[in-house]
């Protein structure tokens, strides 16, 4: 700010601001942080305890299978989810030795997730071709839910860059709602930022997440319906959204993509992530895992950078249970599917059915349950 005073501004006034900025900095808040460096090295970090998982504390047992409750909004334990965790992991990882034994690719399952990351036929060389690729993955997956869907939302959406500022600690992609009357439209973000670390493998599966049929589809059918309470319209549960974003990660092939076994691949790793996180989570606040338990296991079981493996795993650390919905959210809305197809047969309507996922709103799992299976009676 003493280097951007207004036009006009006489000399005496900025040099008596400028003596007073710095007089503060340097009197105040330099002397402020290093009392606060002081106290966390001498009193606080001897004092920490060496665990890190939430089963290590007073109570900590009931207090994780409660946040495990409100973040997949079931009735799941953490054992349960653990055990399903696992259950999910390998059978992902059967696919995807079942994919890449469809190609000549010679190695194991380690040594093709090099080839996928380290390949330069399978990046961009330019931000603008990555953007013109999911441009044109927006017209061929749009044709082709008309076939999947018979409700679309009417707010519209725009596949953006993210910004500068915030390129370098952004997520790949992100979505940003659009308002409810539509002046203004959603936004799939897409990060551009160090190019050669955004495969084109991860494409589809990442538009179908945040994008259509994902979170632009289904937050904006929610905001669209004006008689639910507004805290119903804006709100939402993480085990409904993230989980109906990943189950559009797996009507890629009903939606016309992944038929480039490098598309599919990409998508199986995607969802891979999301059942090692049912594992480590537990593991780390139920089962007594350490820090360095967790990244032995991501790495054993995934293609994951160390960079990404350290920052999720000091996520899971810090914000117990929150990475359980994913995963639990997307299993529940494919095990209902699988429901209502065996018990309706030819009465079953795909279209139908995720209009009664999507009509009213996110809702609670256990509550999404009861609903379909009030639909499928009724049409038995």
């Amino acid at each position: 700010p003493i280097k951007n005073f207004p036009e006009g501004m006489s000399p005496a006034v900025r040099k008596e601001l400028t003596e007073k900025y710095t007089a503060a900095i340097h009197d105040r808040i330099i002397p402020a942080y290093k009392k606060l460096r002081d106290f966390i090295q001498n009193d606080y970090l001897p004092r920490t305890r060496d665990s890190v998982g939430l089963k290590a504390l007073p109570g900590g047992s009931a207090w994780y299978a409660y946040l495990a409750r409100r973040s997949t909004t079931t009735d799941l334990s953490p054992a349960e989810i653990h055990r399903i965790g696992l259950a999910e992991v390998k059978r992902i990882r059967g696919e995807m030795e079942r994919v890449k034994g469809e190609g000549e690719f010679d190695g194991d399952l380690r040594a093709f997730f090099d080839f996928l990351n380290e390949n330069p036929d399978f990046y961009f060389d330019d931000k603008e071709e990555l953007l013109a690729g999911y441009r044109g993955l927006r017209e061929r997956i749009h044709r082709n839910a008309a076939n999947l869907f018979d409700r679309f939302p009417e707010a519209d959406y725009e596949i953006r860059a993210v910004e500068p500022f915030r390129e370098r600690s952004a997520s790949g992609a992100s979505y940003r709602a659009a308002t409810p009357d539509g002046s203004r439209p959603g936004v799939f973000y897409v990060n551009t930022y160090d190019i050669k670390a955004r495969p084109k493998w991860a494409m589809e599966s990442l538009f179908l997440h945040e994008a259509i049929p994902g979170h632009h589809f289904q937050i904006s059918l929610q905001r669209e319906i004006e008689d639910l309470p507004r805290f119903r319209r804006f709100g939402g549960f993480t085990a409904f959204s993230e989980g109906w974003g990943l189950y559009s990660e797996g009507l890629g092939k009903e939606l016309g993509v992944y038929r480039d076994p490098y598309q599919y691949f990409g998508a199986l790793q995607a969802e891979l992530w999301r059942a090692l996180r049912l594992v480590v989570d537990t593991g780390l606040h139920d089962q007594d895992w350490s820090r360095e338990r967790v990244l032995a296991y991501m790495y054993e079981n995934s293609a994951v950078k160390e960079a990404r493996a350290v920052s999720e795993a000091e996520r899971y650390i810090a914000i117990p249970g929150q990475a359980l919905a994913y995963k639990v959210g997307q299993l529940k809305i494919s095990e209902l599917r699988a429901r209502a197809e065996k018990k309706l047969g030819k009465k079953f309507d795909l279209k139908k059915f995720h209009t009664v996922i999507l009509a009213d709103g996110a809702l609670p799992l256990d509550v999404l349950e009861a609903k379909v299976d009030r639909w499928i009676d009724q049409l038995l």
